[in-house]
């Protein structure tokens, strides 16, 4: 999948407004009436979006970051990905937590004056069934939930990205299915906007190499945009900013409604895309900075959907951060400035939803990927053996009859050349896709093995691979696990 961001105020309107809320703020100092009255009391209007987006310093690179500041490709990743602001993917299925998720993280942004960039990705049958499957179990769960992620909207200007893929990809739908789903997002737009009047919704429009212009806009009218502030393309996507500015054109064109705006999402197309390969393509590099100055009249902003290092479902596991990836992309990115720091660092607690990555916007097929954005909330079941391997089993995301699980073997004993893992599960998961090693089953029985570039684990070293998984009842971890017939623990 590939979905996009891009805005472009223009600032004569908005000159006046901010002249009316300067004066109403007399009172506060000038730094913070400044960076403040724009995002608290003026009301947001498609094509007059201004400020800085948030960079959330709980976002998987800067974890990442933190936790390896003597990693020779830390400096790298941090100049060119974990300074600048990226979305948060909310992908997990929570009811009884993602309002106060959201809420956590909108007000982190608040609290710096800065703009969050949020992705609900939740619909039922997202990615068809993909890397990046999952969602709500029925479209009246999905409207439960989305009256929830609403309520923690806050009233200030907010970006959401409403579910990446969900336009450009229907092949798996019935009609009845397509009209379902496009009730369901019209829905949200008019819930975040009742709740919420600040907040800027864009709906998906794949990106400049999958559906026609016409089409598109077609679909988009179908689901309700001519209530919601736009569209973006390119989400989780590599296709060229210019390629995606004139396809957003065409589509505005056919849509007729001046109202709408386009979003772009640059994150990962610096170096354009490489043909048709969606799912971690090697050679890309990082693209313009998030922001919302784009010198498009029809764009509202250029933003980083899909956070780059945030593996597709080739690499690993859609959504898990992989630093080889986001090196990289850092390696072969445009190389911008760092946005100004802000003067408050948030410490919030969020727990972040990240999709599988919602995995890459596909040239072809989503990546919404989901650019889950934020790992899943099932903590991970790490097994630490005290011998010659250590195990990590994680679930990455979870619905009611599926998952998909990351595992990273460390090798503690002499190099191999070749690994095979066993594990058995103590209910009936079944295996249904591998990525990164050949995975089979006999029964319970898990057997993984490598794959041809990955065999190969030095002393220290790691490897790692990731699966689709189905499941009925409860979805108990493994806590054993062999390595060429050697338990980890």
């Amino acid at each position: 999948m590939t979905p996009d961001l891009t805005s472009s105020p223009r600032h004569v309107r908005r000159r006046d407004r901010r002249l009316v809320a300067l004066g109403a703020a007399a009172a506060m100092t000038a730094a913070t009436a400044l960076a403040g009255v724009l995002l608290a009391t003026t009301e947001a209007s498609a094509g007059t979006l201004t400020g800085s987006f948030y960079r959330d310093p709980t976002s998987a690179v800067n974890q990442w970051l933190a936790a390896n500041p003597n990693d020779s490709r830390a400096s790298l990743i941090s100049q060119r990905i974990g300074s600048q602001p990226q979305a948060r993917w909310f992908a997990s299925y929570n009811q009884s937590t993602i309002q106060s998720q959201v809420t956590s993280y909108v007000n982190a942004a608040n609290s710096v004056n800065q703009i969050p960039v949020l992705v609900p990705y939740m619909l039922p049958n997202r990615d068809c069934g993909g890397a990046s499957a999952g969602g709500a179990p029925n479209i009246s769960a999905y409207r439960t939930w989305i009256d929830s992620f609403a309520a923690g909207l806050g009233t200030r200007t907010a970006v959401i990205i409403l579910e990446p893929d969900s336009l450009a990809l229907q092949t798996c739908l019935s009609s009845t299915d397509k009209a379902d789903r496009n009730s369901a997002i019209s829905y949200a737009v008019t819930k975040f906007k009742q709740v919420n009047s600040n907040a800027k919704v864009y709906l998906d429009a794949g990106h400049s190499a999958w559906n026609s212009a016409a089409d598109t806009a077609s679909r988009l009218q179908a689901a309700g945009v001519s209530n919601a502030a736009g569209f973006y393309s390119n989400a989780s996507n590599f296709r060229w900013t210019a390629d995606e500015v004139n396809f957003g054109r065409n589509v505005l064109n056919a849509l007729g409604n001046s109202n709408l705006h386009q979003v772009i999402d640059t994150a990962r197309n610096g170096k354009g895309a490489l043909g048709s390969e969606w799912c971690d393509p090697a050679g890309r590099g990082t693209g313009q900075a998030p922001t919302t100055s784009t010198n498009e009249s029809t764009v509202d902003a250029f933003v980083w959907i899909k956070p780059p290092g945030e593996a597709d479902g080739c690499a690993a596991a859609a959504g898990q951060f992989v630093p080889d990836l986001a090196y990289s992309l850092a390696q072969n990115g445009i190389v911008t400035s760092p946005p100004p720091s802000p003067s408050t660092v948030p410490s919030p607690s969020v727990s972040p939803s990240r999709p599988p990555s919602p995995s890459a916007s596909p040239s072809a097929p989503p990546s919404p990927s989901a650019s889950p954005s934020t790992p899943p909330s099932p903590s991970p079941s790490a097994s630490q053996g005290t011998g010659s391997c250590s195990v990590s089993y994680r679930v990455d995301s979870q619905w009611n009859n599926g998952f998909v699980a990351s595992v990273v073997i460390t090798n503690r004993g002499p190099a191999l050349t070749s690994w095979t893992l066993t594990w058995t599960y103590s209910g009936n998961q079944a295996v249904t896709n591998a990525w990164n090693a050949t995975v089979t089953a006999s029964g319970a029985n898990i057997t993984a093995r490598n794959a041809a570039h990955n065999g190969s684990i030095g002393t220290g070293g790691t490897a790692s691979f990731g699966f689709q998984a189905t499941y009925s009842g409860t979805n108990t971890n493994p806590t054993v696990f062999k390595l060429n017939n050697v338990t980890c623990s």
